[in-house]
């Protein structure tokens, strides 16, 4: 299983799901983005060059067709790699993140954070504003600390080149009805990204998808609410497999 962060933190965002993935028997593994934590940046950043990388991991780590876990960015990443490479993919499950409704709701999550990094502001900085607002009011307090963390440490050259590709994501309804594999859209009943009608719009058009928000939980499910969501996840991953079987 391979855990895929958004843009605003790292593999530290994953840490909860990994522990719980490993004592359940799962083997997970969650990476750092190009460009974030030790791993090397990549030219040009596009999400062509994001699926690249994750595929070059997956193939590095011999482990079969895998379980893909998007946050945010991470599921553009991950429907990317789908699309690309559908052999390599078993189960997708999208936390807080695909297509946005539309380019303007897009705009303006990306432009304000564009013009805080031009205006010289540090990622602790921009983490301290930002997670307080994007949390739902029934947060882990502490899960926000490593999501405040996490941001934290991206490096602010990352950061801007993944806010830059955001807006180039531009998968069709057409090409997304392709992807058949049982996928769970896992949302915050309180995110104010990806809300949760924007999870929905998306469940109407992938074929095998399933939905489902947590409650007083906004844009970081699985830190938020780790038990929920690892609950969640569990249980899609067990009904899959009795599925296949």
């Amino acid at each position: 299983m391979l855990m895929l962060h958004d843009a605003d933190g790292d593999h530290l965002t994953f840490a909860p799901q990994v522990e719980t993935l490993a004592t359940a028997g799962y083997r997970a593994v969650a990476w750092d983005m190009p460009g974030y934590g030790r791993s090397a940046p990549i030219e040009p950043y596009s999400f062509k060059g994001l699926a690249n990388s994750c595929v070059q991991l997956l193939q590095a780590l011999q482990c079969g067709p895998a379980v893909l876990v998007g946050h945010g960015l991470g599921a553009m990443i991950a429907i990317e790699v789908a699309l690309r490479e559908p052999s390599l993919v078993r189960r997708l499950v999208l936390c807080s993140g695909g297509p946005a409704l539309d380019a303007h709701s897009l705009d303006e999550w990306v432009a304000p954070r564009l013009a805080e990094l031009d205006a010289g502001q540090s990622m602790e900085q921009i983490a301290q504003r930002l997670v307080p607002r994007h949390i739902g009011t029934g947060a882990l307090p502490e899960g926000v600390r490593l999501a405040g963390h996490a941001m934290g440490q991206v490096h602010r050259s990352a950061y801007r080149r993944a806010l830059e590709a955001l807006p180039t994501f531009a998968r069709s309804a057409a090409e997304l009805s392709r992807l058949h594999m049982p996928t769970l859209l896992l949302g915050g009943e309180q995110d104010r990204c990806t809300p949760p009608e924007a999870l929905q719009a998306l469940a109407q058009v992938l074929p095998d998808a399933r939905h489902l928000d947590l409650p007083h939980v906004g844009h970081w499910p699985q830190l938020e609410d780790p038990d929920g969501f690892d609950g969640a996840l569990l249980a899609f991953l067990a009904a899959s497999e009795r599925v296949l079987h």
